[in-house]
């Protein structure tokens, strides 16, 4: 039952996310790192990236290829995460704990692809 249910919330969770891309760019465009051109672009492609798997997961017969590309987005955007871990001060965490958790979402990732790659799996929820 817990498994169907994150299986079913998957897609959903990565729609929205992907749709934060273009509501809120800012906030994302402030954590790509500063080397990387046309960062807004970059934003707004991660954004269509996560919507596309996010509904591809939703479907039987997409959610294999859906899984796959989340992953891969995932490992895409890493990047960012370690860009606010690695400048913290930049991105409003000026306490140890801010700190920490800027730290805690480079696992985070992981929990996430792990997520996907079990709401992408054929097995029948239980």
């Amino acid at each position: 039952m817990i498994r169907a249910m994150l299986r079913r919330a998957a897609g959903p969770f990565f729609i929205l996310a992907g749709t934060l891309h273009f509501v809120i760019p800012e906030a994302y465009v402030k954590v790509v790192p500063r080397f990387l051109p046309a960062r807004r672009a970059l934003v707004y492609a991660s954004g269509v990236a996560e919507i596309a798997g996010g509904a591809g997961l939703m479907h039987r017969r997409t959610r294999g290829v859906a899984g796959r590309w989340l992953i891969a987005t995932l490992a895409g955007v890493f990047p960012a995460n370690v860009n606010m871990a690695l400048h913290p001060d930049r991105f409003g965490a000026t306490t140890a704990a801010r700190k920490r958790m800027l730290i805690a979402r480079l696992p985070l990732q992981l929990l996430l692809a792990a997520w996907v790659r079990c709401a992408a799996s054929d097995v029948a929820p239980s």
